[in-house]
């Protein structure tokens, strides 16, 4: 398609100018094909804009990941974990395993965080409301 405009625009001015000697108008045909010219170069890099075709840019899968924060209390005799988990409440699960604590909620939400735990420690209590978990994690 990039050679098939240009062509005809070089058609229709050679059609022109044919017609501009048949005629014999003098200078006032050649103007007029002067005219006719410039006005068929513009409209050419005009219809040769619209038809180019660009390659669709690939769009980057996440612009920017919203940070996750969580707040860890530690006390003397336990662990206080805190965090917002998109819900349901039935699709909030949560495991603590090898000092591992395996977070997955709704909107496919799915966390890992190490924690500085012994191996006798584990959830002792489990809490959730509005969006927040509230984990206590201590001695078994």
């Amino acid at each position: 398609m990039e050679f098939v405009v240009p062509l005809l625009a070089l058609l229709f001015l050679g059609v022109m100018y044919v017609l501009v000697i048949r005629m014999k108008q003098g200078y006032v045909g050649f103007i007029l094909l002067a005219a006719a010219s410039l006005l068929m170069i513009y409209w050419v890099r005009e219809l040769k804009k619209m038809v180019r075709t660009e390659e669709p840019r690939e769009m980057p899968k996440q612009v920017e990941q919203k940070s996750w924060v969580y707040d860890l209390i530690k006390g003397n005799e336990e662990l206080v974990f805190v965090a917002e988990v998109p819900g349901p409440e039935d699709e909030v699960n949560v495991r603590l395993i090898n000092g591992i604590l395996h977070l997955r909620g709704g909107q496919s939400f799915a966390r890992d965080v190490q924690l500085d735990v012994t191996e006798d420690m584990g959830i002792a209590e489990f809490k959730y409301r509005n969006g927040v978990l509230t984990l206590k994690i201590r001695k078994i």
